[in-house]
């Protein structure tokens, strides 16, 4: 098998690419990536290392794709992953990158009549409705309750029915208008396509932010003893999300890749669940055990733009078509995590420190 991944240089499309190339020596990997995001150079001797041929290119410009080889599958792992991204100023990059790109992704895909699987995000889902949720509040957590006033939401999480009216982020309307490209491409051109929503997703050897990779910045601020902030929701550091170890995620897309007539044009909410979740609270919590640190942390009671009390994805229709569920807990990727920054620390601390 071919295999082009978009994106191929950062977290996901890095970590996805090397598990390929691991467990299929035979495969041809290709990642194709701009180099944009700091930290993702750090990703390219890995790639080397593990025999994934690297393309630098941009999914903005179409001329990039006329030197890439014809491909059995193409996995869309590029975005401007930032929520806030936009809001600030021009939202030209994000369009451009997150639709546009996507676009000239599907045209090299229908050219090469590859299967096509795209990581979407749960912040597809809008942010109004979220908020208005009915939910119930512990000492140390927000969580969902089952009575609900809208669809497709329950104690288990958000389903892949839940309601699509409102605003969501300029970042998530850029992948929901990938979707919708991505269903006219699978019904009138015939490709054979999958999206996953994904959720919080993380690990070692990506690059955490404020604003997108909150759970490495979190073990980071820890690790390098730094300071950190509650923002929002009253300054508790209730607000609660689900996390996905990208490990995980690769089981999926490796059963995707492998079985697509059974997944081709189904979308498909994909999370750590409820098993796999913690509030920002819980999170400082299994930090300070697995760096043996305590760092100062600020209370600011003012919500951020874009935020949201909580998200867990109820991934029982994935689970249903493919027997895929998440297996590493959150303790055991803040371990992962902690060791890596270990391992790495040279390298790692001008970007995370």
């Amino acid at each position: 098998m071919k295999i082009l991944i978009t994106g191929g240089a950062g977290f996901v499309g890095s970590a996805l690419a090397i598990a390929l190339k691991t467990n299929y020596p035979s495969y041809e990997v290709i990642c194709l990536d701009n180099l944009r995001r700091k930290g993702s150079e750090l990703n390219l001797p890995r790639l080397a290392q593990a025999g994934v041929t690297f393309v630098h290119g941009d999914i903005r410009n179409k001329e990039d794709f006329d030197a890439l080889p014809i491909v059995d599958a193409l996995i869309e792992a590029s975005a401007e992953p930032s929520v806030l991204a936009g809001l600030d100023g021009t939202p030209d990059y994000l369009i451009n990158t997150n639709l546009v790109g996507t676009i000239n992704c599907l045209n090299f895909a229908k050219k090469s009549n590859a299967n096509f699987i795209f990581l979407s995000t749960s912040r597809i889902y809008p942010i109004k409705t979220i908020e208005k949720l009915n939910f119930v509040e512990s000492d140390t957590r927000f969580a969902l309750a089952d009575e609900q006033p809208v669809r497709g939401v329950s104690s288990k999480g958000i389903a892949e029915d839940f309601p699509l009216d409102g605003a969501r982020s300029l970042y998530g309307a850029t992948k929901l208008a990938s979707e919708l490209m991505i269903h006219e491409y699978n019904e009138f051109y015939g490709l054979k396509t999958v999206i996953n929503r994904c959720g919080v997703l993380t690990g070692p050897w990506q690059m955490g932010k404020v604003d997108q990779g909150v759970m490495v910045l979190w073990v980071a601020k820890h690790y390098f003893e730094q300071q950190l902030a509650y923002i929002g929701y009253g300054g508790s550091g209730k607000q609660t999300r689900d996390m996905l170890h990208v490990l995980d995620l690769y089981r999926l897309i490796d059963f995707q890749l492998h079985n697509m007539d059974k997944v081709n044009g189904e979308i498909l909410n994909v999370g750590g669940g409820v098993e796999v979740s913690a509030s920002l609270q819980e999170l400082t919590q299994i930090c300070q055990e697995v760096t043996g640190k305590t760092i100062p942390i600020n209370k600011v009671t003012e919500n951020r733009a874009a935020d949201i009390r909580l998200y867990v994805t109820d991934n029982s229709k994935v689970t249903a078509l493919t027997g895929w569920t998440p297996s590493i807990s959150m303790k055991q990727i803040v371990s992962e995590i902690t060791a890596w920054l270990t391992e790495y620390e040279s390298q790692l601390a001008y970007v995370l420190k």
